[in-house]
């Protein structure tokens, strides 16, 4: 414990600097920011920021990037609660019963429970990082290729069951995630840039998107008074605060997880578990606990087979992965022996930013209502001169933002045939991984396939993914998988 002590005390002296102090908070605003605004999301805003990321050190780009995520968990819930309107998918659940709460004057108190929650699911979750984080790393170091093979399986398996509508359409994607060929054409010869590509699938699409539904008229959000939570709404929390954080970690951890899964099923949990559950929809205070505490440590959780395995568990980590390769880091379990100050700085920076996003999101809730009431119209055009000024600026490359413009396209078209785009960004990111292990097993057992069955790690992760499978296909276990997107 000593050491980790001491790897934390280094840790908030990398990230205390001002230079990153800074970063983290532009990224905890920029977060709450389109947290508050609906229908970009923080996949969509790490896309367009990721080539800012280029000029900078490879400590602060994550830094930066992570508050992003997180922060976006936090301001999600202020529009949720106050004028029903989440601003992120993740705090869907928390309009049931926040909104409630403050249609009968209690917006305060709901606001004060979902900061308090994410706080204390955010320092939970970075704690278990740096508790975990480098233990995990040591048994990551008796990985061999047959076992990345299978744990990557893993992922790309649980991003199928996972994923919201088709299970043949998210197949799909993972494989479309696997690029092939240069039809002739010179600008594909280095391969499909990951930042065109994803600055397409996800900035360009989501305005083609948002351009087809009609702007919202003036959000009208009751008085806030009445900040501080009374005694009795803490004791209701806590135990929910708990779950909460316990089941955002599963699901953030878990290949294809994420917050808007793991907000759900702390939201199911708690109303299985209450005494009371007639309350729920009402205006239950654990009904907005749960929730925020869950997608808040699912988001940090993240992190955790990212930089312990170099494996992105979700579109989002593979973006952070993206940001590391444009530094030249290799992600994966000699990153924290390597290069401690980048893991360590990380881990601070969440504490840091925990703190930043309470004050954020309590003093300011007035600004960030009024956020809301700015067309879309002047929103719109901002977004997609700085994609195209990203994408050209990382290579000064015109055929890089044809690219771009390209899967602008073809990402409204998956839009519209109802699939999902997350799926395609993890295939391009796990596999080329999968294929270099695979090819680097097959050489190493003189092509006897058996070594993935042989081997205990790999066997184990294959059987996970199997159950995977097998389960999607029950009935009840699919019945309650599209109920959860339905809702």
């Amino acid at each position: 414990m000593s050491d980790i002590a001491s790897n934390i005390i280094m840790g908030f002296g990398v990230a205390l600097t001002w230079q990153n102090v800074v970063l983290c908070f532009f990224g905890c605003v920029i977060g709450t920011a389109i947290g508050v605004l609906p229908g970009i999301g923080p996949l969509t805003t790490m896309a367009l920021i990721l080539p800012v990321t280029f000029w900078l050190s490879p400590v602060g780009a994550l830094i930066m990037l992570a508050g992003v995520f997180y922060g976006a968990q936090y301001g999600g819930s202020t529009t949720a609660i106050l004028v029903k309107i989440p601003g992120e998918t993740s705090s869907v659940v928390t309009v049931l019963d926040g909104y409630a709460m403050a249609q009968r004057g209690r917006a305060g108190p709901a606001l004060a429970i979902a900061a308090i929650g994410s706080l204390f699911a955010g320092s939970v979750v970075t704690l278990l990082i740096a508790v975990g984080g480098p233990a995990l790393a040591k048994v990551a170091l008796l990985f061999q290729s047959a076992d990345y093979v299978s744990v990557m399986l893993l992922g790309l398996v649980s991003a199928v069951v996972l994923a919201h509508g088709s299970v043949l359409k998210a197949v799909g994607m993972i494989v479309l995630g696997e690029y092939r060929m240069t039809m002739g054409i010179d600008v594909l010869f280095d391969g499909i840039g990951f930042v065109p590509l994803s600055m397409g699938l996800f900035g360009l699409a989501e305005i083609m998107v948002n351009l087809e539904t009609t702007s919202a008229s003036e959000m009208q959000a009751k008085p806030v008074s009445g900040l501080w939570p009374t005694l009795p709404d803490l004791k209701q929390s806590f135990f929910a605060m708990v779950r909460g954080t316990a089941i955002g970690t599963v699901f953030g951890i878990l290949p294809g997880g994420g917050p808007t899964i793991a907000a759900f099923s702390a939201y199911s949990l708690e109303k299985k578990v209450s005494k009371s559950p007639e309350r729920f929809g009402r205006g239950a205070i654990e009904g907005v606990a749960a929730p925020e505490s869950a997608n808040n440590a699912a988001a940090q959780a993240c992190f955790i087979p990212m930089l312990s395995l170099g494996i992105p568990p979700n579109a989002l980590m593979a973006l952070m992965i993206g940001a590391m390769m444009i530094h030249g880091i290799t992600p994966g379990p000699e990153i924290i022996s390597k290069q401690p100050a980048l893991f360590w700085g990380l881990i601070a920076s969440m504490w840091i930013g925990n703190l930043m996003l309470v004050v954020l999101n309590l003093p300011l809730i007035g600004i960030w209502v009024k956020l809301l009431q700015v067309p879309y119209g002047y929103l719109f055009p901002s977004i997609l001169v700085l994609c195209c000024i990203g994408t050209y600026t990382l290579s000064s490359s015109t055929g890089d933002v044809l690219v771009m413009t390209a899967f602008g396209v073809i990402g409204y078209a998956f839009r519209k045939l109802d699939c999902e785009p997350a799926p395609l960004l993890l295939g391009l990111v796990l596999g080329p991984m999968l294929e270099e292990n695979f090819r680097r097993a097959m050489v190493l057992s003189s092509g006897d396939w058996s070594i993935f069955l042989r081997r205990p790690i790999s066997a184990g992760f294959l059987f996970l993914a199997a159950a995977l499978l097998v389960a999607v296909t029950l009935p009840n276990i699919r019945r309650g998988h599209e109920e959860a997107f339905r809702e």
